[in-house]
């Protein structure tokens, strides 16, 4: 059975964090997604959690804790609840610029990785567009970073590998069986939500997911996570979004 989940990080701008949690379980949900910003009071986010009977399934988690802290890591997963962690991002100022740079960078993530997954974990990578770029070599980032390991997971961000210019389904096949969780993002039509930076609602956009999800299912995705970068009402993009992904 899939798992419709919502990433808390759309919510950031409307908090508090307990009015959040009360919407997402009054529109429906039963799993979030969380996110490295959540975790400076761990007990209050359970409470809140269990209050709400919401379970936070996956979390994203930044590459620097990982790395300099993963026993906080495991028991803040552990604490959770949380399965799944995805390191989602580095900035501009930390990205290789070189294909031996993506492929040390593919190793660092393996490194990072195992003391999650000898704690059970499942842990992968977060892509967003720049992955796409191609290298010195004619590779893009994101093969590079999955060639180090098979055992690298990847929650793929579908709006991105749209944003790249790529067809999302043709990624979805290419690394089919190392797909922990499809982050489900919408893009809008040309002109169209400008003041949320070109994002839609789950389903209102031009994204073609009938096929996606035909993909995902043949693949064995069962969990996905939906998201929109900058929602400018985060109960109408959650009701909605909701609405569409269970109607896939």
């Amino acid at each position: 059975m899939t798992q419709i989940s919502y990433q808390l990080y759309c919510s950031r701008n409307f908090p508090p964090l307990e009015g959040t949690l009360k919407m997402l379980a009054k529109a429906g949900y039963c799993q979030v997604e969380g996110y490295g910003g959540l975790f400076d009071d761990i007990d209050g986010l359970h409470a809140g959690l269990d209050a709400n009977g919401l379970q936070m399934t996956s979390s994203h988690i930044g590459l620097d804790m990982i790395e300099s802290d993963p026993v906080r890591t495991v028991a803040i997963t552990k604490k959770l609840g949380i399965s799944k962690v995805f390191a989602p991002h580095i900035g501009p100022d930390e990205r290789p610029t070189d294909t031996a740079g993506w492929i040390a960078f593919g190793k660092r993530l393996v490194e990072a990785g195992k003391p999650l997954q000898d704690a059970g974990l499942v842990f992968g990578w977060h892509n967003h567009a720049f992955e796409f770029d191609t290298t010195d070599s004619g590779d893009t980032p994101l093969d590079l970073i999955c060639a180090a390991s098979d055992d690298l997971m990847l929650e793929l961000d579908l709006g991105w590998v749209r944003v790249a210019g790529h067809d999302p389904v043709a990624w979805i096949n290419k690394y089919a069986g190392r797909i922990g969780a499809a982050h489900v993002k919408d893009i809008a039509k040309d002109g169209e939500c400008t003041d949320e930076d070109g994002w839609a609602d789950v389903g209102h956009g031009i994204m073609d997911w009938a096929g996606i999800h035909t993909a995902l299912q043949a693949t064995g995705v069962d969990n996905y996570v939906v998201e929109h970068a900058n929602p400018n009402d985060d109960v109408r993009f959650a009701t909605r979004s909701l609405a569409s992904a269970k109607a896939f």
